[in-house]
């Protein structure tokens, strides 16, 4: 089962997932999500740039949509961090035609281990990074680490809707639509992480629900932790300040 490979090597999973992924990457994700997962990424990304960070970290970055809006919201620099280098070069590329390459730059990296000072940046953003990690309260403490006292953190994850109606429809879209759509307007790789996607969120937040999710974040030193369910629950905002 996919799912259970990606729990067994979450870091060799990603990159085999998402190699054939990059070249069509920001669109097809905004095409398969109706257009929400950029209300979902502007959202997150408003809860770092509302406090004018100089410098800030965005995990998980894949091809750079999260990275050139930060730098398109504030004055800041931004570093761009992924694991896969196929996602990076993506990236890289995107950064380049948005004219954001004076102050944006690309590292390849874990967001398991960091290679950051501590409080090395002023705000730190990531996305859908937790399903891919073996030790998710490990991984958020990581991530609050390189973040300076008071400085902000914000995450976008997929999720379930709570209510019975949408669960069911977003059931039927995930294991019925989605792969077929993939296919259609992406080809097999797409086909491949839409047959994935569905099971791999129910199994996530069946071990790890959003109140754990909640309580993970206080316990890395994570002060005034909120949350914000998106698109009738299908994603997932959640914000901070690292503690003093």
């Amino acid at each position: 089962m996919d799912v259970a490979a990606s729990r067994a090597r979450p870091n060799q999973f990603a990159r085999q997932l998402f190699a054939g992924l990059p070249k069509r990457y920001n669109l097809l994700a905004e095409l398969l999500s109706f257009g929400q997962d950029r209300r979902w990424r502007d959202e997150m990304v408003g809860h770092v740039v509302d406090r004018e960070p100089a410098r800030i970290l965005d995990v998980a970055c894949g091809p750079a949509a999260v990275t050139c809006a930060l730098a398109g919201r504030t004055s800041a620099r931004v570093v761009g961090l992924d694991l896969s280098v196929d996602m990076l070069t993506e990236g890289v590329a995107n950064v380049s035609r948005s004219g954001f390459g004076d102050r944006v730059s690309m590292v390849l990296g874990r967001g398991e281990q960091l290679p950051f000072e501590d409080g090395a940046f002023d705000g730190l953003t990531f996305t859908y990074l937790l399903r891919y990690v073996a030790d998710p309260a490990a991984t958020i403490a990581e991530l609050a680490r390189v973040v300076r006292p008071g400085g902000p953190i914000a995450s976008l994850e997929f999720a379930v809707p709570p209510k019975s109606g949408w669960r069911a429809a977003w059931w039927l879209y995930t294991r019925g639509v989605l792969p077929v759509a993939g296919l259609a307007t992406g080809g097999p790789a797409w086909f491949h992480v839409g047959r994935f996607l569905g099971p791999s969120i129910s199994s996530h937040y069946g071990q790890y629900p959003i109140p754990w999710t909640l309580e993970a974040w206080h316990d890395a030193g994570i002060d005034d932790v909120a949350h914000r369910s998106m698109s009738l629950g299908g994603g997932l905002v959640v914000w901070g300040v690292r503690r003093p």
